[in-house]
């Protein structure tokens, strides 16, 4: 049946009309040593709109997770929305796999995009990134917002059955699914009502496999995933100077809420901690516009109101 007629193909090319009408463009930058970063970005980019930086996380590619946010957005900056290495249209022949080399390899195409400041969003994974980028090029990134991504987790917490699922290699499954069965699981996890995984019909979920997840580098990202919390202890983990808002899903089964806690315990004042109420992993998807408010109140620089001698604003 989707041999014949593709669901997911066919959202996926709304998605890439979308894109295009709320005025992103898409371009490729090749790096020179095996690496290759597909982007959406802005067709213009006038000065007095903020370049933004959306990172995706696990999952379909960056149009699948930040469609509903990038139109809300689109109007208020210029946007960068890359695909990660091994996802979508972005890859390399480099042995690297960590959050360091994902980081250094978006900052090396937004400086081809001559981009010099920016903030950026990161979502769950795509918040490991970005964090990394907001440690590593401090002179550049300018407010940062770190999305249910658990970037105080250490490699114990694993151990120690913190996570719903505690076996590394069988999360990494679960995350990357090959199979009707795991994206079941998945889909059990990332949704605040989880009831959803028993009601999409199997031939759907088959379809979003091979047309939108893709069979394509499962062995990539599983190691990616089996990385992040190798030799991670909090106490090693540098402290942002840039304002950070931290934003989690009330009920996230993925990383849970007492991860969020514990990043803002680490940045102290320079972290604001946000809960989404009646969400899972994916309040982008959940709730959209509530995301959208908060992205935008922090992010947007407002005028100070200065008062005029008779005394009105």
């Amino acid at each position: 049946m989707t041999g014949c007629f593709s669901f997911s193909e066919v959202i996926e090319r709304t998605y890439k009309s979308g894109f295009k009408r709320s005025g992103l463009r898409p371009v490729t930058i090749d790096l020179k040593d095996g690496t290759v970063v597909h982007f959406w970005v802005s067709k213009t980019r006038p000065e007095n709109r903020p370049n933004l930086l959306l990172i995706h996380g696990l999952g379909a590619s960056a149009i699948w997770q930040w469609y509903d946010v990038a139109r809300r957005l689109s109007p208020h900056f210029n946007l960068f929305i890359p695909d990660l290495v091994f996802f979508g249209g972005s890859y390399t022949t480099r042995p690297e796999r960590s959050d360091i080399f994902q980081a250094q390899t978006l900052m090396r195409a937004l400086e081809a995009q001559s981009v010099k400041r920016f903030s950026l969003v990161g979502l769950s994974y795509g918040g490991f990134v970005g964090y990394r980028m907001a440690a590593m090029y401090g002179d550049a990134v300018e407010k940062v917002v770190i999305c249910c991504a658990a970037v105080c987790v250490e490699e114990k917490d694993v151990r120690d059955g913190v996570f719903v699922v505690s076996d590394l290699d069988e999360a990494s499954k679960i995350l990357v699914p090959e199979s009707v069965k795991k994206l079941r699981e998945l889909i059990g996890y990332i949704f605040y009502k989880p009831s959803l995984a028993r009601m999409v019909p199997r031939c759907l979920l088959h379809d979003f496999i091979e047309h939108a997840l893709t069979r394509n580098n499962v062995k990539e990202k599983r190691e990616m995933i089996k990385d992040i919390p190798k030799d991670r202890i909090v106490s090693e983990i540098p402290k942002l100077t840039q304002p950070t808002l931290i934003i989690w899903g009330e009920d996230d089964h993925v990383f849970p809420l007492a991860m969020g806690k514990r990043l803002k315990n680490h940045l102290g004042d320079n972290g604001k901690l946000v809960v989404i109420e009646k969400t899972g992993h994916i309040f982008n998807f959940e709730k959209p516009k509530t995301y959208v408010k908060h992205l935008k109140n922090f992010l947007i620089q407002t005028k100070p109101q200065v008062p005029i001698p008779n005394g009105n604003v």
